[in-house]
């Protein structure tokens, strides 16, 4: 059975464990050194000072994975536009657990009344990109080469669905 909540400080801990295995491990994250809990600590709260929403799946007990959205460039003309991440436990995937916590994500902007969202995709993700095909997103935009990680180029595809 899996809970969807807020997030809490309590949860921070296991968020940063979920965080770090992707920015060390993959190219889901283009940051390259892992975060520190006051780190993570400060994002947390300025998406709450922000007014923005971090969600949390909870599978007996334990963190399974996050999902949240923030501005998506800070132009007041893009006010009704957010980006999401959605980061999954290593032994949550594929469960539909990353589903539950964007189909919340997405009730959550509409409530807010959000136009659009987008997320950003590394284009070697595949199950991502499916993923989000799957709720409605459509590729707006492909960019190559503009993410550097692991001694390599990366390219990024931005997928995007009207919330209204």
């Amino acid at each position: 059975m899996i809970i969807l909540r807020k997030a809490e400080v309590e949860d921070l801990e296991e968020i940063l464990k979920i965080n770090n295995h992707e920015i060390l491990h993959s190219t889901i994250n283009y940051d390259f050194e892992a975060k520190t809990l006051k780190e993570q600590t400060d994002w947390f709260n300025q998406k709450n000072l922000a007014g923005f929403p971090v969600l949390v799946a909870v599978s007996h007990g334990k963190i399974a994975g996050f999902a949240t959205y923030g501005t998506f460039r800070p132009k007041p003309g893009y006010r009704f536009t957010v980006e999401h991440s959605v980061y999954l436990g290593e032994n949550f995937r594929g469960k539909g657990i990353g589903t539950l916590l964007l189909s919340e994500l997405i009730k959550t902007a509409k409530e807010a009344g959000f136009h659009t969202m987008i997320g950003g995709i590394d284009s070697s993700n595949q199950g991502s990109y499916l993923f989000h095909q799957k709720l409605g997103f459509k590729e707006v935009a492909r960019f190559s080469e503009v993410g550097h990680k692991f001694g390599r180029w990366l390219d990024i595809i931005f997928m995007q669905l009207i919330l209204d």
